[in-house]
């Protein structure tokens, strides 16, 4: 009967889970079809998969073209699965006929695109009135597809676009001399600094080849040997099942890319594991949606924004995936230690033995799995390109699934898999063509360099850190309710010249905005990740938002040390050596741990007052590189350590 109503209880949480993810993600509200639409859209995204990965690996084919072909089909797609407004019956045997009007005219645009673009591009970039036409056409179908799959970003744009004809009635630096419609159209529709710009470059790539690998992760079984694995290693510790969703959810935020689906899917299974061992709901909410959101930049897939970094800075993804283990490895190392000193405190025991799974079988039966990510690792470090790299991982998914009857993946799951990650694509392709419309504005208007001589104008001095406190305002504004990706393109547009203008290097500047980009997903007011994980903990909104920027304050913090002295991004500045960062990494983690311990208010006991302000003090002087900084550091946490081991003894043996 408990097994019943445990069963009864987890589908009407994942119900719950579904409506809150419907709510806050567009990607989750597609229409459903029955019969023959529904094969044929599932024949059509094979299609479009196997289409992309050709032409990203082996095929020939010119960029542009690629990205046009690439436009059509997530244009055409978005058309047929997403409803025109939210309250549309999701249920059909065809789709309306408008969209199939919509679909019609996408084709006819692009399609024009791409058999002229050449002429186009040959006769010095002159369009004809006809064309002009066409560019508008295209941009309508573009802002309609963009209201549908990512909503408040396709309002942003519109803002950009306006700012071509209304900027010039602007005063001071954000003003601008205006531009007409035929320049306009013409940058955004027929340049590649619009719609076809870097944008969409990186959905056709990098984005769509990913997505379509984390699919065939999940379908290979690898997310269940993540669960697994991680309850033999913290289940038994007390909180373990906090531990375990900061592992799982970090591990599946890396690739998956999506930190409000990570928390909907994972959460609905963490979350309750942790309110029943003892954790406030408010709290196994906000560790759910702090561990989802550090998955976008943790090394070694960083939810594929690390290769359009790389891309943007022209160097190897390795080097990036290198220099983000520090920031990547401080933020968990905080969320980790948060929970363990919140369940000390509490008094929180972990699961009991016969709960969690032998370690040997987990790595038996499950960890062939895990060949895939190291199959994709080794090929990048030899110096392949990650997109090989990636095409390479998807069969060695399925070559790693058939080592074992039980996770063998079928023609059906292999079919399932690509029809998946292709459907989780479009809507961060979207994102990333309306991305498009921003940049060719920021590009044309030269509003990036016009807001960087604004904030230095406001920063007098031209002092690094106050301007970054600007720059992480606006990055966490610009990527408040954006997928990861698209946050970090419009962020890399507009920000990072600021931060490399007052003296940041190059690297610093990028991982700098990435981060406060993908925090905006536990930043209130909008903080989409902890607003669904606190609907699936049934737990105060506001409450849970506010907790979830206290465990992830190590994020917040981060960039602004890395920010002037880079030490802490391995190999980011050859002014350092390996062994420089990697003591700059071990004092960091202490000081990490000091943070944590100040605010929860448990060390290696439970913390007064100063105790805890000395914690605090602590960890600015560890997180700063620095020998005096450190001497002083390490005297303050020993006599921290010094007195609560004394005051523990002294508790043992009044009680005895």
């Amino acid at each position: 009967m408990e097994e019943k109503e445990y069963v009864q209880g987890q589908k009407e949480l994942e119900k719950k889970a579904q409506e809150l993810l419907e709510e806050k993600d567009s990607e989750s509200r597609m229409r459903t079809y029955s019969g023959r639409m529904n094969s044929l859209i599932t024949v059509l995204l094979f299609a479009w998969a196997v289409f992309q990965l050709y032409y990203t690996t082996f095929g020939v084919m010119s960029a542009v073209n690629l990205r046009a072909f690439h436009c059509i089909f997530l244009l055409g797609f978005t058309f047929l699965l997403f409803p025109t407004y939210k309250k549309e019956r999701r249920a059909r045997k065809l789709p309306p006929v408008w969209d199939l009007a919509l679909i019609a005219v996408t084709v006819a645009t692009f399609g024009y695109l791409i058999l002229n673009y050449t002429r186009i591009a040959q006769n010095g970039g002159r369009v004809s009135g006809q064309e002009l036409v066409i560019a508008g056409v295209a941009m309508l179908v573009v802002f309609e597809a963009a209201r549908r799959a990512s909503g408040n970003l396709a309002i942003l744009a519109l803002v950009f676009l306006a700012y071509n004809w209304f900027g010039k009635y602007l005063p001071g630096m954000l003003g601008h001399n205006g531009f007409t419609l035929k320049r306009v159209l013409t940058t955004q529709f027929w340049g590649t600094q619009g719609i076809l710009g870097t944008g969409i470059g990186v959905s056709a790539t990098y984005i769509f080849l990913f997505v379509v690998f984390g699919s065939f992760l999940k379908y290979s079984g690898f997310s269940k040997f993540i669960n697994d694995f991680s309850l033999t290693l913290v289940g038994q510790t007390p909180g373990g099942p906090a531990k375990v969703a900061v592992l799982a959810s970090g591990l599946m935020g890396m690739i998956n890319g999506s930190a409000i689906a990570n928390v909907a899917t994972t959460g609905t299974i963490t979350i309750p594991l942790m309110k029943q061992t003892g954790y406030k709901k408010e709290f196994a909410g906000a560790v759910e949606a702090v561990a989802s959101t550090g998955g976008q930049f943790c090394p070694p897939i960083m939810g594929a924004v690390g290769f359009v970094m790389a891309e943007f800075l022209g160097i190897s993804y390795t080097k990036v995936m290198i220099a983000a283990i520090v920031p990547a490895l401080l933020y968990y190392l905080g969320l980790l230690f948060a929970v363990h000193f919140e369940a000390k405190r509490l008094g929180l025991s972990g699961l009991s033995k016969e709960n969690i799974p032998n370690l040997k079988t987990v790595l038996k039966e499950q960890g062939h799995l895990s060949i895939p990510l190291i199959v994709l690792i080794a090929i990048m470090c030899m110096g392949y390109t990650p997109l090989y790299a990636a095409a390479i991982a998807i069969f060695a998914t399925i070559a790693a699934s058939w080592l074992r009857k039980e996770t063998r993946m079928t023609w059906d799951k292999i079919v399932a898999a690509t029809v998946e990650g292709a459907r989780s694509a479009i809507s961060v392709g979207v994102c990333c063509v309306i991305i498009g419309v921003i940049i060719g504005t920021v590009t044309l208007t030269s509003l990036g360099l016009n807001m960087g001589y604004l904030i230095l104008d406001l920063v007098k001095d031209g002092n690094l850190y106050l301007t970054g406190v600007l720059v992480m305002i606006m990055s966490t504004i610009l990527g408040m309710g954006v997928p990861g990706v698209a946050a970090y393109v419009i962020v890399e547009a507009v920000a990072v010249p600021v931060l490399i203008k007052v003296g940041a290097l190059d690297i610093a500047a990028h991982m700098f905005c990435l981060i406060y980009a993908c925090l905006s997903n536990i930043t209130p007011p909008v903080a989409m990740s902890a607003y669904v994980a606190s609907g699936i903990a049934g737990s105060n909104q506001t409450k849970t938002g506010l907790l979830s920027v206290r465990l992830g304050l190590v994020g917040f913090l981060i960039p602004f040390f890395f920010l002037g002295n880079p030490v802490l991004l391995i190999g980011a500045d050859a002014a350092y050596t390996v062994a420089e960062s990697l003591w700059s990494m071990f004092t960091a983690c202490i000081g990490t741990v000091a943070l944590v311990g100040g605010l929860e208010g448990w060390f290696v006991g439970r913390s007064g007052i100063l105790e805890r302000a000395a914690l605090i003090a602590v960890a600015p002087l560890m997180l700063h590189p620095g020998t005096a900084t450190d001497v002083i550091g390490f005297a303050v946490l020993a006599a921290v350590i010094v007195l609560q081991f004394v005051r523990n003894k002294k508790a043992i043996r009044s009680a005895v």
